[in-house]
């Protein structure tokens, strides 16, 4: 089922570029010390819990070395253990729940009154304009603006038709020589999973009420070709079928 029939409709670039932007107010903003610590407003039940070496973790670390006051941007919950561990560190955090507010995004776009559409409206509201807008409202930061990301496992639940222009829209936010961490399922996820950094190669893993549903696991290849503007791609792969992937740009 396409990204547009989920929306419940029948049918079915980026700004220019600029100098990094301030990061927009009110966007769970943790400026680098421990009084600032920024919790998200949605927290899912935990309910199984275990850890796991994380060798990609290590290398994302060991790739921000010297980096100093950078900025990063989780694209999970605002845990408070993931964001203490990076502010003392000297990051400014930034978490934005990528998963959640695609599910949130999903239902508004099906709760509109169709009636009041035209058959023009319907024409424009193709996958690519819902994908461009999801993005235009949800992450709306300037080119440059990020030195690192946590992108986690969460192309793994996007539409294929999303996860395109996501990858384009993050790689122009971040900067040159940035550094992404990404997670992938070798096959279709049987439970619904989120991350916690416990320390320099410890992830927490919780398993969860799911979101969104699993779509797809990305090959190789596919990977590949979607970070192809990425000047260096590596992989760990764990014995739970899970790989942890590290794009610099």
């Amino acid at each position: 089922m396409g990204f547009l029939n989920k929306l419940g409709l029948s049918i079915g670039g980026h700004a220019p570029r600029e100098g990094a932007r301030p990061l927009p107010h009110g966007r769970n903003v943790s400026h680098g010390h421990a009084g600032a610590l920024a919790i998200g407003p949605h927290r899912e039940p935990e309910m199984q819990t275990t850890t796991r070496v994380s060798n990609g973790l290590k290398e994302f670390l060991w790739n921000l070395e010297g980096l100093g006051r950078g900025t990063l941007l989780d694209l999970g919950p605002a845990w408070q253990t993931t964001l203490s561990f990076f502010i003392e560190r000297g990051f400014r955090v930034t978490s934005d729940d990528l998963l959640r507010s695609c599910a949130d995004f999903q239902a508004k776009e099906k709760a509109r009154d169709q009636a009041e559409f035209t058959a023009e409206d319907f024409a424009r509201r193709t996958p690519e304009f819902l994908a461009k807008k999801y993005l235009e409202e949800n992450l709306p930061y300037g080119p440059s603006s990020f030195d690192a990301m946590l992108l986690w496992d969460s192309l793994d639940y996007l539409e294929p038709a999303l996860v395109k222009h996501l990858v384009e829209h993050v790689t122009e936010m971040l900067r040159p020589g940035g550094v992404v961490l990404g997670l992938f399922h070798s096959k279709k996820p049987e439970g619904f999973q989120r991350y916690r950094v416990m320390d320099t190669n410890t992830l927490q893993v919780l398993g969860t009420k799911p979101i969104l549903p699993a779509q797809k696991p990305y090959q190789n290849r596919e990977i590949q070709e979607l970070f192809g503007r990425f000047r260096t791609m590596k992989s760990f792969v764990g014995r739970d079928q899970l790989r942890e992937t590290l794009f610099i740009k």
